[in-house]
């Protein structure tokens, strides 16, 4: 799954960590994400989504 989380949390000035524990996960699952080699949960997708104030498609594009 594609996404610009990336891109987000550069323009915020956050860190992997400082979103991590925002949302409540690991730096290296932010790190996961951002490389695209792993799909959130629902769960946190919509707690990443909650978090830059937009909404779950805004942030994540299904593959091709």
């Amino acid at each position: 799954m594609r996404n610009d989380l990336n891109d987000r949390r550069a323009a915020t000035g956050e860190s992997q960590a400082d979103l991590a524990a925002a949302v409540g996960v690991t730096r290296q699952t932010i790190n996961a994400i951002e490389r695209e080699r792993y799909d959130p949960s629902l769960e946190l997708a919509f707690a990443l989504a909650d978090h830059f104030d937009c909404r779950v498609k805004d942030l994540f594009e299904p593959d091709g």
